[in-house]
C-alpha cells in the first residue's frame, strides 16, 4: 500500500491497482490521474478539503468512484448535484482493498463566532490515521502512521505536538500545510519531529508528491 501527500490536506493511497482519495480540495493542484478510484472520504465541509470540481474530476475518470462524508457535506454536495454516502463516527466501511473507519464527529473550534461542524476522522486498513481538523484520538488503535496537521486557523504548534505524543504514531507526516510560508513549514516540521520521536516514531518531513510505503 503506497500513501503519496498532495497539497494541503490531501492525500492518496494506492493498493492493488485502486485508489483511495482524502479531502481534495481547494489548495490542492486539480487532480487528473483518478483511474481506478475506488472512493474518496471527505472529513468536512470546508473547501479546502472538497470542492465539487475536484470530485467532477475524479468521477470522470472513475464513474463508479464512492464518495463518503459527514452530513453537512452529503447536503452541501447534493446541492451541487453530487450524492455523498453518509458516514459517522463508529462506522466501517468496506471498498474495494479499503477498509474505513471513522472517528471523531465535530471541527475543532476555530473561534467562538464561528459555528463548529461535523467532521470525521479516517482509519485506513487499520494503519493510516487522519483526524480531518480535529484532534481526534481513534482509542484503542496502535496508530502506524499519523497525518499530523501543521498550520491552520484552529490549531496552534503546541497542540498538534501534544496530539503526536498522545497518539504514538510509528510514523507520523505533515498535513494541512499549505497556509503555511516555507519557514513555517520547516518550524512545524521540526516541532512535530520532536513530538513524534518523544513516543519513539520516525518522522517523514514530506512535500507534496512525496510517497511512502505501508
Amino acid at each position: 500500500m503506497r500513501v503519496t501527500k498532495l497539497e494541503h490536506a490531501a492525500l492518496v493511497v494506492e493498493h492493488s491497482g485502486d485508489r483511495l482519495f482524502v479531502d481534495p480540495g481547494k489548495f490542492t493542484t486539480p487532480i487528473t490521474e483518478a483511474s481506478g478510484a475506488r472512493a474518496v472520504v471527505i472529513t468536512h465541509l470546508h473547501d479546502d478539503h472538497w470542492t465539487p470540481e475536484q470530485l467532477g474530476r475524479i468521477r470522470d475518470r472513475s464513474p463508479d468512484v464512492r464518495l463518503l462524508g459527514p452530513e453537512g457535506v452529503v447536503r452541501a454536495a447534493g446541492e451541487a448535484g453530487i450524492e455523498v454516502e453518509l458516514v459517522e463516527p463508529g462506522d466501517e466501511v468496506e471498498v474495494g482493498p479499503f477498509r474505513l473507519r471513522f472517528f471523531g464527529g465535530r471541527h475543532a473550534v476555530i473561534h467562538d463566532s464561528i459555528p463548529v461542524i461535523d467532521n470525521v476522522g479516517v482509519l485506513v486498513n487499520d494503519a493510516l490515521y487522519y483526524a480531518g481538523d480535529s484532534f481526534a484520538i481513534p482509542e484503542g488503535v496502535d496508530v502506524d502512521v499519523l497525518a499530523a496537521p501543521a498550520g491552520a486557523p484552529w490549531m496552534k504548534i503546541a497542540e498538534s505536538m501534544d496530539y503526536v505524543m498522545a497518539v504514538k504514531p510509528r510514523r507520523a507526516f505533515p498535513t494541512h500545510e499549505m497556509v503555511l510560508s516555507r519557514a513555517g513549514k520547516s518550524l512545524s516540521n521540526a516541532r512535530l519531529q520532536w513530538a513524534t520521536e518523544q513516543g519513539g516514531g520516525e518522522y517523514l518531513a514530506l512535500e507534496p508528491g512525496d510517497s511512502f510505503d505501508l
